[in-house]
C-alpha cells in the first residue's frame, strides 16, 4: 500500500472486529537510532486532537482508558512493535485512530529517522492474524523528520477506512504533541 492510500476495511472484510498494527525497521548498524525508536497511538475526536491523556497508548500506557486500544508488550512475525485495535469497542466519539513513530528525544545523539534502512508497517485481522496490508517502505524520502505518523484508522460514514500515511515531523513529539493536544 502507498502513502496516501486507503482502503475500505470492512468492505475488504466484512466480519472483521479489529485490527493489530505491526511496525518493522531496520536501522543498520544504528543501535542508538533503533533503541530509541517508540510507537505512540493516539484516539483522536471531531476536534482533531485527542480525546484525553488517557486515550494515547504508548509504552509507559499501554491501554486507553476506554480499553479499545492496547500496544503488545512483546511483538510477534518481525515487527518491533504491535498495537491491537478492537474496533467493536472504540467510543462513537474517535474519529481517527492514528499510529506515530517518533525517536526518543532523551537519547542524547543526534539521530533522524532519516537514518532508517527500512520503515515497513502491516495491517492484519486481529481475528485470525490474516495479512490485510502491508506499506511500502515508509524510510524512502525521510532526511531530518524525528517523528512520522504511518497509519491512520478513521470513520468514513459509518465504516472503518485506514490511510497510509508517511508524514513527518521534523520537531519530533513536540510536533505530535502539539497536534494532537498531547502532554508531554
Amino acid at each position: 500500500m502507498a502513502k496516501g492510500a486507503n482502503i475500505a476495511l470492512r468492505r475488504e472484510i466484512p466480519n472483521l472486529t479489529g485490527v493489530v498494527v505491526g511496525v518493522a525497521w531496520d536501522g543498520g548498524g544504528e543501535r542508538s537510532l533503533t533503541d530509541n525508536l517508540a510507537l505512540m497511538t493516539i484516539l483522536v475526536g471531531a476536534d482533531g486532537r485527542a480525546l484525553s491523556p488517557d486515550h494515547v497508548v504508548f509504552f509507559n500506557q499501554l491501554v486507553s482508558a476506554d480499553l479499545s486500544t492496547a500496544q503488545l508488550q512483546q511483538a510477534l512475525g518481525g515487527d518491533d512493535e504491535q498495537v491491537e485495535v478492537d474496533l467493536d469497542a472504540v467510543p462513537a466519539e474517535v474519529e481517527r485512530i492514528v499510529t506515530v513513530l517518533y525517536l526518543s528525544e532523551g537519547s542524547g545523539n543526534t539521530r533522524t529517522l532519516g537514518q532508517l534502512r527500512s520503515l515497513v508497517v502491516r495491517v492484519l485481522n486481529l481475528d485470525g492474524g490474516a495479512s490485510i496490508i502491508s506499506t511500502v517502505n515508509l524510510a524512502d524520502g525521510l532526511q531530518s523528520e524525528t517523528a512520522l505518523k504511518l497509519i491512520e484508522l478513521y470513520r468514513h460514514n459509518g465504516e472503518w477506512k485506514l490511510r497510509a500515511l508517511g508524514l513527518g515531523y521534523t520537531a519530533g513529539l513536540a510536533g505530535v504533541a502539539k497536534e494532537f493536544g498531547v502532554p508531554l
